[in-house]
């Protein structure tokens, strides 16, 4: 086992604790990787993410600051005195690779002790500038509270990792967090225009059809109906504790919102039911991840908050 360890990392903003250090012990024999797989290549329209087009932007992509305050949409790197952090600000384009990150408290000590949620102790999602390319897994943490995500192929452009969590233990005991920063993959990034709003897509041979319509600010119902053929869908899998897991991210800035299933509905029945509650107005992609006979299918669509 080979082990890399970096010096302390400089504190320069104002919410560090003034004197402490991260130290990131990164094991890469013990590099994390989800039990399930990734739609690790998706681009908008469900094509492989690999080649670039003709419409080009910058290789650093336009993605706010990593430490822009936000409360609630993941564009933080901290909150209420926790912090993401991570030595990687750049990763190769076209390989798998490692993204290596902890998970420090108010003390600045690195976080080992994580609660369960949906049967994981760490969500991690991966999602360019353009919204493509999306990623969710499930890392592996050594034991000094350093994580690896293994991350597949990433095309070049600005890519945001999320980190969904929730301490276990200290004074954010019970307290869901999600944070980010972002990483520049080199090389020419092709720009994917978002795809238009729609009430359903299709993906592996299944029709999803959303009902429900989500306002910015405020809880709203949102259902999911699943056929194939023209007919219901009513042999879903379990997928992390319940019958599908909903992500979307904003359009412009990639806010995150994490959309939960209300029921465990799902046996039996074709139509899923969320609690849908999209921070801001505007367009969000949404990824809504299902399994059936023992395959994760991830679809992806469009759809706007008043």
């Amino acid at each position: 086992m080979m082990s890399i360890t970096t010096r302390s990392l400089a504190r320069s903003r104002a919410f560090a604790v003034s004197g402490s250090a991260v130290i990131l012990a990164l094991a890469l024999a013990a590099c994390g990787s989800s039990d399930d797989p990734s739609m690790s290549g998706m681009h908008h329209g469900h094509k492989p993410s690999a080649s670039a087009s003709a419409s080009q932007d910058s290789s650093t992509g336009d993605m706010p600051d990593m430490a822009r305050a936000a409360d609630g949409n993941g564009l933080a790197d901290n909150k209420d005195g926790y912090r993401l952090a991570s030595p990687d600000t750049t990763l190769k384009a076209g390989k798998p690779t490692p993204y290596r990150f902890v998970i420090t408290d108010p003390d600045g000590t690195a976080v080992t002790d994580f609660a369960l949620d949906q049967t994981k102790r760490m969500h991690f999602y991966a999602i360019r500038s353009d919204l493509t390319g999306f990623q969710h897994l499930h890392p592996a943490m050594a034991s000094d509270g350093t994580w690896t995500a293994a991350l597949a192929s990433l095309a070049p452009g600005s890519w945001r990792m999320f980190a969904s969590f929730s301490p276990d233990s200290g004074s954010g005991k019970g307290k869901d967090f999600v944070m980010s920063r972002t990483v520049t993959v080199p090389g020419a990034a092709a720009r994917t225009p978002l795809p238009a709003v729609a009430d359903s897509t299709q993906v592996d041979g299944y029709t999803l059809t959303v009902s429900g319509q989500p306002t910015a600010g405020t809880a709203q119902p949102l259902a999911v109906r699943i056929t194939k053929d023209g007919k219901a869908v009513t042999d879903l899998q379990p997928y992390l504790d319940t019958y599908a897991h909903l992500t979307a991210f904003h359009e412009g800035d990639a806010a995150f919102a994490h959309l939960h299933p209300t029921t465990s509905s799902g046996k039996g029945s074709s139509t899923l039911s969320f609690h849908a509650e999209l921070g801001t107005p505007g367009d969000w992609r949404l990824f809504l991840q299902f399994r059936t006979g023992g395959k994760l299918h991830t679809a992806a669509l469009t759809l706007h908050a008043g």
